[in-house]
């Protein structure tokens, strides 16, 4: 069986910097036509001048003759200026604003401690640039449980934000629970929208636990219940236009994941096309993959969708263990294991 779709995009990838950086860069080049880039570096991208450099670093990292497009974010802080909202829209090479709670994941230290006090001009100034914000959707209160951080943060954040500004458009990243997804589907269709990893349609929270504690099952949002994992699932393949593929692919070190105190990060960039049509074949929906890979993402975002192709075969194909670079060895999701789809570029 093959499967020829219009190439992926990945609406929300980590790339990272540096020899990481160019040591990753090919696995999504080599899928996906464009890609969210996001902003959480050491330091952040927090101005548009930042996003440029970065995404000049990117380019020189890509493979010979690629035309991976890179798409750039920027790191919403306390201090964030409207005025950086209309250079960054001015750029032409800024496409979203990244909300991270400060201390909900990795490198989010510099992030949003008062989003309604302290980020309410920056807000309105992106409804009126329609520049979207890109939520990682959690709390981060010591008293809420990890596993209800999503379900408080729509509670609490994003439910009365939509109320506040209906005309900001939201993307609800790396939804993990049927409570984003009932969330998303309430609002107007076109106005807020949600990412969804290869590992929150295929996992649930025993998979961190399974045969001892698995540190490269570790991510954040963490994983959930197998209840919140099939309500994602039947949403995606349902054809909803709400839903689009964004790996949150996280590379990290090896000796960073098997650690004393583990990174948080599954880096899924090499099999998520082949994880995705894993899901939508069980689901008896591959009619509708190629809408959530590549359509709905572009259309949100007012993009245009790719003209070139991907073909995806029933070829089954082993996932390396490791890849190996001079600075370590990155460890993907899957590793060493066989799957069935293999995509490659028409």
């Amino acid at each position: 069986m093959e499967l020829s779709i219009t190439r992926p995009d990945d609406w929300h990838l980590h790339l990272r910097d540096g020899e990481l950086l160019e040591a990753v860069v090919s696995h999504s080049s080599d899928h996906f036509g464009r890609a969210i880039v996001m902003p959480n570096l050491k330091p952040p991208i927090t101005t548009t001048a930042a996003a440029m450099a970065y995404r000049n670093s990117i380019l020189k990292a890509l493979p010979e003759n690629s035309d991976f497009t890179p798409l750039m974010t920027l790191y919403l802080t306390d201090t964030t200026s409207p005025n950086e909202i209309k250079l960054a829209r001015e750029s032409g090479v800024v496409f979203g604003v990244k909300l991270y709670p400060a201390g909900a994941t990795t490198n989010s230290q510099d992030g949003v401690t008062d989003l309604f006090g302290k980020c309410l001009p920056v807000l309105e100034e992106m409804v009126q640039q329609n520049m979207p914000l890109l939520v990682h959707g959690e709390v981060t209160s010591p008293e809420i449980d990890i596993f209800d951080r999503e379900k408080v943060f729509i509670d609490t954040v994003l439910i009365p934000l939509i109320q506040k500004l209906p005309h900001l458009k939201v993307v609800m990243e790396h939804i993990t629970t049927m409570d984003a997804v009932n969330f998303v589907e309430s609002c107007n269709e076109g106005s807020v929208a949600a990412t969804v990893t290869p590992q929150h349609l295929v996992l649930n929270r025993n998979s961190i636990f399974q045969g001892g504690l698995q540190p490269h099952n570790y991510c954040l949002p963490v994983l959930k219940r197998e209840t919140h994992r099939r309500a994602i699932v039947s949403a995606v393949t349902s054809g909803s236009k709400r839903f689009f593929l964004g790996t949150d692919s996280a590379p990290h070190e090896r000796r960073r994941k098997e650690s004393a105190c583990g990174c948080a990060g599954i880096y899924n960039s090499p099999v998520a096309l082949s994880v995705y049509a894993k899901v939508f074949e069980e689901a008896g929906a591959l009619d509708k993959l190629e809408a959530f890979t590549s359509f709905n993402g572009p259309d949100f975002y007012g993009l245009p969708r790719n003209t070139s192709k991907i073909k995806l075969s029933k070829t089954p194909w082993e996932v390396p263990a490791s890849f190996s670079f001079a600075f370590g060895d990155i460890v993907p999701m899957f590793a060493g294991e066989t799957l069935d789809w293999l995509p490659t570029p028409i």
